[in-house]
């Protein structure tokens, strides 16, 4: 297995399929694989047991089951895994979220953590500028109230004077703020408010100039930003069985179901995508864009649109490789999502030096 002794440890997360992104073939629904409370209850409770860190609970709102609502469902199931739940800012009233948060925070016994997007109210589309600066406020608000502090912001969005809710975190601290976004906006918004950056799988060489690019942004501004990664994984015990996993993913796509799954999906316009949409093109023909990095997952899923492929080490070399670009917390996933979880969770896991992100 890779050496690892000079890295500090990863925060390990999986993910639960809350937006009706769960198959066997990539493309082909499946009705046992549809999200519901009962499938992503028994993904997160996979999760657990296999020893993963954290679970990012996706948002999105014409896909899928309410992400906060199911946090609220299976707290009460789950004893050790944090939960990363993902939050839609244009969505809530931000004082009746920072409740929200604070009571999925007790119920967890203060094992929750948050991802930040810079969603639209539904039905009223908003420029990206104007939509991230509003995002930032948000995260002024969550996080002054979270830290039991009294709010007073005269903001171009929020005007609020208040004071915080009586119940707090069980810390007493807002919770971890995750965020991703790659335009020039987006980086500018997690410089100014988020604690972990995230991003989408890239090359190597981009991973690290994006997190040279956000290190500089949020020094200039007196902070320190954390980093994370979102990727798929396919691992087997051989390289040849992963690659012919990964090809099976793919073997009964239609080209044009392909298309409209991305079209579908809110973000696809997005810089992100559009940089995801660049990897596949770039790729060679059977679809690897660098060594392990194989990009035909974004042949029918918007966002997060590679996986890395491999055996065991191969899939551990390449993950401390972005450990010592400056990774500290990654959020895999994989297809089917609890059959997948299970690989990683026994060839994987055991051999990575991980534990939850501390802020």
């Amino acid at each position: 297995m890779s050496d690892q002794s000079k890295l500090p440890p990863v925060e390990v997360s999986w993910f639960s399929a809350l937006c009706d992104d769960d198959y066997e073939f990539l493309g082909v629904p499946d009705e046992q694989l549809r999200s519901s409370y009962e499938h992503c209850r028994d993904i997160v409770l996979g999760a657990e047991r296999g020893g993963f860190d954290n679970i990012l609970l996706p948002s999105g709102y014409q896909l899928g089951i309410d992400t906060i609502a199911f946090a609220g469902g299976i707290a009460p199931l789950i004893s050790r895994i944090r939960l990363l739940v993902a939050v839609r800012c244009g969505e809530m009233w931000p004082p009746q979220l920072a409740r929200q948060i604070a009571t999925l925070d007790r119920m967890l016994g203060g094992r929750l953590t948050i991802n930040i997007i810079s969603s639209e109210l539904p039905g009223q589309p908003m420029e990206s500028g104007p939509r991230y600066r509003r995002c930032v406020e948000v995260m002024r608000i969550l996080r002054t109230l979270l830290d039991s502090e009294s709010l007073a912001i005269d903001g171009e969005f929020y005007k609020v004077k208040l004071e915080p809710p009586r119940v707090g975190t069980v810390s007493r601290r807002c919770p971890p703020m995750y965020f991703g976004g790659l335009s020039d906006d987006a980086r500018e918004a997690a410089a100014e408010g988020c604690d972990v950056y995230l991003m989408w799988p890239d090359t190597l060489d981009n991973v690290k100039a994006i997190i040279d690019d956000l290190s500089a942004r949020a020094a200039r501004r007196g902070r320190k930003l954390r980093f994370g990664y979102r990727v798929h994984v396919v691992v087997r015990e051989t390289e040849s069985e992963a690659r012919a996993a990964a090809d099976r993913l793919l073997s009964r796509l239609d080209a044009g179901v392909g298309d409209q799954i991305l079209r579908k999906s809110l973000d696809h316009q997005s810089t992100g995508a559009r940089r995801q949409a660049e990897l596949r093109q770039s790729a060679t023909g059977d679809g690897y864009i660098e060594e392990n990095l194989w990009t035909g997952i974004g042949r029918a899923r918007s966002g997060c649109g590679a996986a890395i492929v491999g055996d065991p080490d191969q899939v551990l070399r390449k993950l401390n490789a972005y450990r010592r670009l400056g990774i500290e917390a990654f959020i895999l996933s994989g297809y089917p999502h609890a059959a997948e979880c299970d690989l990683f969770a026994r060839h994987v896991l055991p051999h990575l030096d991980h534990g939850p992100l501390t802020i």
